[in-house]
């Protein structure tokens, strides 16, 4: 199946027919504010039928919106143009006729040349002959479609609604065209595609919603909540076709071939798990629950996805209904029918999926029986409908002065209001159906009135439907949408408090709640979900429930199960469960989460690998009562023998600013000398003149030491005004803030990188930060080792290390001084490493400016250094993972071996160190840093000329990139100062060609390579270093590299504008000037050749003098201003002050 050409093609066609439909709107003039009455549109009357449904179109647009009845009317005509499209293909068009290709697959639509042959109710001959005879073929091709579509109603009303109504109106122009709609689909996606039901029909459905999906998480990171009619799209995801089979093969076939035997039955079915021996005692209770289910007859089984989108789950349900049906003796044509109507049943909160499951149902029962179409049998699939809107005149009349039908009636309408909010985890209590049917019996075979066509059209479904929702079933199988509470509306949310509270964190763990509820005792609930139930502390009172349940078996699945889902986010496992708790049963378990794509993992499952034998019991060994099915034995000891974190430390979890924003700088965008390192504890504060303190927030996968480069605004005023935010959180971390401590990133998409954080630190909710009452060292070589991020991971795999995990970790005390000193070692390793590049708030010097005479010796020091580090720090922790798997006894499930990826210090690498080496030169020039001092020479303050001696800084730090040496501070002219300050005049020539051919950027001599690069490459790497708040910042007149100059944000004063206008632009400007006027005189008696080449050259210039120029006005402007600058304001804001002359940020 080419999945990308359906992708391409759905994407497009939800903009094309929208953009198609609203031409259509637009033709007969419909708004909100439109007469509904109007008899003519654009000079043009309209007929009775036109006028009627203009009419109920502009209603709807009131009701609705514009732009939402443009989008339902849009997908309306997809889904009935896919639907023809799989029905010709399939041979499934009760008349035979193609509607939208020839015989031979082509886009010559059959139903035009066969037009007067057709036999279609409602087909009026004379029209069609008249259309013919005009040779009107777009017209005749728009008559035949509508007249198809309301000829299918008769079998197939769930997907094929008459159309009388605005839909019909709006029905787009031109499909006979190339590039049409329809065109489209029968030419970009293959005809054999269509011939796999659930499939095609499951990726349109997905990869229409792709935009809708995209603007609803766009509006998510700017805290706009998913409203109900938002829900389908954010949370539609199409089931992989092996985790459905595996689900239903482990539940509905489970329960069948457990009560009626049958190995020849079980062996069609890929993914069924047999069960583990198990004890007596469980084996006898499985024993009496078979023993129930070998008195089910086929039509017994009753069986429904509540959250069933397009019907890939119920489809599936349906093929393995048929298998059990024909081994107990039905023909195939029996079977289909009686599986619609008493088995499978499907319930969803989108109108558009569930017209998709009841056509997937309905074709699938085709497939079985060709005439079932013609039988007049429905499916028990349905939307989620609200009870708001009901007439109580209706009501009144149906229930007919009946007490018993009007406590009915009340009760599923108060179970129901407001329904689409919330979909099928409402429970509705049960009622007295048979006596609503018989009353509608009545009505349907009494006398006709004004409300027994809203009776029979609207409340019965309503009413069917709410029987399903109050139903028990034997099997309930779903994947349910995901959801995290900081989306939900406000409605659902308060909601879920209220009657899913122990689940309230994610939608997907309700609906694991909801699902139990709906699944009779003794009978499997199968699902695919988040997997982070399984670990996080705010799902353990839902694990405590579900414990009192029996996990058959489960898939564990991990990132990456579903194609169109990358990276390490969404971890999902499917599972099968029995609604009995069975003591000491044993689950099977598919550890399926090393494998990366959705076919390695289906092929993982397949081998039988990884697989393990658990008992829920051994669950609640472990603190927290983790899924940890495959801890062993000696890990489980571990917990019993050693002490908790918790019990030997404070672990806490850090504080929330309120607003990042205002209260966070990265250390180098603000003045040095108001950052206070010195507190050791947070009653130093009081005392402390600084308004900036060192903050732990985090950060990337690192050990040891690191990551630390923000500071907190903390001050009196700044703590005053943290305290009138409303998102303001300490967390119990008040008293610990500034102490010596240990410290790791909230969110890891790798290993467990624990670092020790030195005193003067506050620390965010991002950093928690554990403090050993006894043993920081010990406690930090323990958490560093391979030991604990085996443990942790069974408390805890997701890419979230809370505090309540690093508090249940158990902790074996031994060999505590060799521990001790090991780690000590590494500590000093890591943090001499993180200090070597310049984004440290503790740098000294560059690593390259070793005593040599060439900066290639230099980097060769340097990369003997770095390695030497990078070996000792790798052994150390080998040696550490050596004590500590010894400790706890894991030398049959661990070796010591480090992963290179994963020792957290770097080794040499030319480009990068180079690149370096050129951004501390910068540095240099501009007083940042001197070659006569260590670490700062100038970041705010005042200004010491005494700190520089060897190497003069710019006397403006304002240093021009021009694509020549026009300046007497052209930044490469003062590059090749430093290289020979720092090396020598000897060597000179070497050095750039060393330093060049690392750069790795065009240019014939050394010096060009370098001037590139500073024209190029140099600010992006600027900025990366930086993090996108830079120190150097780029004024840029554009692409032609008119002008460009960097400017020190320390040394900015508010003339520095004036002075880049008037000393370098205008400068700038004059060579232009004369160089322009040179080169046409230069013209007059060159040759034809000589010509082009300088015509070149003028072209050039030109555009850069014109750049030049259009920089230059924008510059007076802000020159004129004289603009002061706080750097408490941050980067982020001062940079977009001067933005229309600064490079953009990126």
């Amino acid at each position: 199946m080419d999945k990308n050409a359906i992708k391409k093609y759905a994407v497009w066609a939800r903009t094309e027919l929208i953009e198609r439909v609203t031409q259509k709107a637009q033709q007969y003039e419909i708004s909100a504010d439109a007469d509904p009455q109007a008899d003519a549109v654009h000079g043009k009357l309209l007929s009775k039928d036109e006028k009627d449904q203009r009419a109920k179109l502009i209603s709807k647009v009131k009701e609705k919106g514009y732009e939402q009845v443009m989008e339902e009317v849009a997908y309306t005509w997809f889904n009935r143009f896919s639907a023809l499209r799989f029905m010709e293909v399939n041979n499934y068009l009760p008349s035979r006729i193609r509607v939208f290709t020839d015989a031979e697959g082509n886009f010559k639509p059959e139903i035009l040349t066969e037009a007067i042959h057709l036999e279609l109710d409602g087909l009026d001959m004379e029209k069609v002959y008249a259309l013919k005879d005009a040779n009107d073929s777009e017209v005749l091709f728009k008559y035949l479609i509508i007249t198809q579509c309301n000829a299918l109603s008769g079998v197939l009303p769930g997907m094929f609604q008459k159309i009388a109504d605005y839909t019909e109106l709006l029905f787009p122009d031109n499909l006979l065209r190339e590039g049409s709609v329809v065109e489209q689909m029968v030419t970009k996606i293959p005809e054999e595609d269509w011939k796999d039901q659930v499939q095609i029909i499951g990726w349109l459905y997905q990869y229409y919603n792709t935009e809708p999906k995209d603007k609803v998480f766009a509006d998510l990171k700017n805290n706009k909540k998913i409203t109900k009619d938002k829900i389908p799209a954010a949370t539609q995801l199409f089931t992989p076709d092996w985790i459905v089979r595996y689900m239903v093969e482990n539940s509905l076939g489970r329960l069948w071939v457990e009560g009626h035997p049958n190995d020849e039955l079980k062996s069609n079915w890929k993914y069924y798990l047999d069960e583990a021996d198990q004890e007596p005692e469980a084996q006898e209770q499985l024993e009496a629950i078979h023993r129930e289910y070998s008195a089910l007859k086929p039509e017994d089984i009753l069986v429904i996805d509540p959250c069933m989108g397009s019907g890939h789950i119920i489809c599936y349900m349906f093929d393995v209904l048929m298998q059990i049906y024909e081994t107990y003796g039905y023909t195939a044509r029996d079977a289909a029918s009686s599986i619609v109507q008493n088995n499978i049943y499907g319930l969803d909160i989108d109108d558009r999926a569930a017209q998709l499951a009841y056509f997937s149902v309905m074709m699938k029962a085709r497939q079985y029986d060709r005439r079932f179409l013609s039988r007049g049998i429905q499916p028990h699939v349905y939307a989620i409908m609200e009870s708001n809107r009901f007439d109580p005149h209706i009501i009144d009349f149906f229930t007919d002065g009946r007490k018993e039908l009007k406590s009915a009636m009340n009760s599923l309408i108060s179970d129901l209001h407001d329904a689409k909010e919330y979909g099928s985890i409402l429970d509705v209590k049960p009622v007295d159906f048979p006596a609503l049917y018989a009353r509608f019996d009545e009505i349907r075979n009494g006398n006709p009135n004004l409300y027994t066509y809203q009776i029979l059209d609207k409340l019965l479904p309503f009413v069917q439907m709410t029987e399903v929702m109050a139903r028990k079933y034997h099997a309930v199988v779903t994947n349910p949408p995901y959801m995290g509470s900081s989306g939900m509306s406000g409605k659902l949310s308060e909601f879920i408090k209220k009657h899913y509270s122990d689940s309230k964190s994610d939608l997907f763990a309700v609906f694991i709640e909801r699902c139990g509820q709906m699944v009779k005792k003794d009978y499997y609930q199968a699902m695919i979900t988040q997997h982070a139930w399984m670990f996080l502390s705010s799902f353990e009172k839902l694990r405590k429930k579900i414990l009192q349940k029996t996990t058959i078996n489960m898939a564990h699945l991990g990132a990456r199960a579903f194609e169109e889902i990358g990276g390490e986010v969404v971890q999902t496992t499917s599972f099968v469960m029995l609604n009995r708790d069975i003591e000491n049963y044993k689950g099977v378990y598919c550890r399926l989460i090393d494998p990366t794509t959705q076919k390695d993992k289906e092929d993982l499952f397949l081998s039988g690998d990884g697989r393990f034998e658990s008992s829920q019991s051994n669950f609640s060994k472990i603190p927290g009562s983790p899924v940890a099915y495959w801890a062993s034995e000696q890990i489980l000891n571990d917990f019993t023998d050693g002490k908790f974190i918790g019990d030997d430390a404070n672990v806490k979890i850090g504080m929330g600013t309120g607003k990042n924003d205002i209260f966070l700088r990265e250390w180098w965008e603000v003045f040095y000398s108001k950052i206070d390192f010195s507190l050791t504890k947070i009653n130093d504060l009081e005392k402390s003149n600084g308004r900036y303190f060192p903050y732990n927030k985090g950060g990337d996968f690192r050990r040891w030491y690191g990551n630390l480069q923000e500071v907190l605004w903390f001050d009196k005023a700044g703590r005053k005004y943290m305290n009138t935010m409303s998102g303001h959180r300490e967390n119990g971390g008040h008293d610990f803030y500034c102490k010596e401590g240990l410290t790791w990133s909230f969110i890891s998409s790798s290993k467990f990188g624990i670092r020790y954080m030195p005193t003067g630190c506050f620390f965010d909710v991002a950093g928690s930060t554990l403090f050993s009452k006894t043993d920081n060292k010990y406690t930090l070589g323990f958490l560093a080792s391979k030991v604990c991020f085996t443990i942790l991971q069974l408390l805890n795999p997701t890419l979230n290390y809370q505090a309540g995990n690093i508090k249940s970790l158990p902790l074996i005390y031994k060999n505590v001084s060799v521990v001790d000193a090991l780690v000590d070692d590494c500590i000093r390793m890591s943090k001499s490493d993180w200090d070597t590049f310049e984004n440290s708030w503790d740098f000294l010097k560059h690593p390259l400016l070793y005593n040599t005479s060439t900066v290639k010796e230099a980097f060769i020091q340097w990369k003997n250094e770095s390695e030497t580090r990078f070996n000792l720090l790798k052994a150390n922790e080998e040696e550490l993972n050596r004590i500590f798997i010894d400790i706890y006894g894991l030398q049959e499930e661990l070796t010591p071996e480090e992963e290179d990826k994963d020792v957290t210090v770097r080794k040499a690498d030319l480009g990068r160190d180079i690149r370096s080496f050129v951004s501390y030169a910068v540095g240099c020039m501009m007083g940042r840093y001197s070659l006569d001092v260590n670490g700062l020479a100038y970041a705010g303050g005042d200004w010491d000329d005494a700190k520089y001696k060897t190497f003069i800084p710019d006397k403006d730090a304002i240093l021009p990139i021009t694509d020549d040496e026009y300046f007497t501070d052209d930044i490469v002219g003062r590059f090749v100062e430093f290289v020979r300050t720092v090396y020598g005049a000897d060597t000179l020539e070497e050095n750039l060609k060393f330093i060049a051919d690392a750069l790795d950027e065009k240019g014939s001599t050394s010096r060009e390579v370098i001037r590139n690069y500073f024209l190029n490459s140099f600010y992006k790497d600027h900025l990366k270093t930086y993090q996108k708040r830079p120190i150097y910042w780029l004024f840029d007149s554009g692409k032609k590299n008119g002008f460009k100059c960097l400017v020190y944000m320390h040394r900015y004063r508010p003339d520095t504008i004036a002075r880049i206008r008037t000393d370098y632009v205008h400068e700038q400007q004059a060579r232009y000037r004369t160089a322009i006027e040179g080169l046409e005189r230069q013209l007059t008696d060159a040759s034809t050749s000589e010509r082009v080449k300088i015509n070149k050259q003028l072209t050039k210039l030109k555009d850069q003098a014109e750049e030049t120029r259009i920089f230059e006005e924008k510059i007076h402007h802000l020159a004129d201003q004289m603009i002061k600058m706080d750097l408490d304001d941050g980067v982020k804001h001062n940079y977009e002050i001067f933005k229309d002359v600064l490079a953009k940020i990126k």
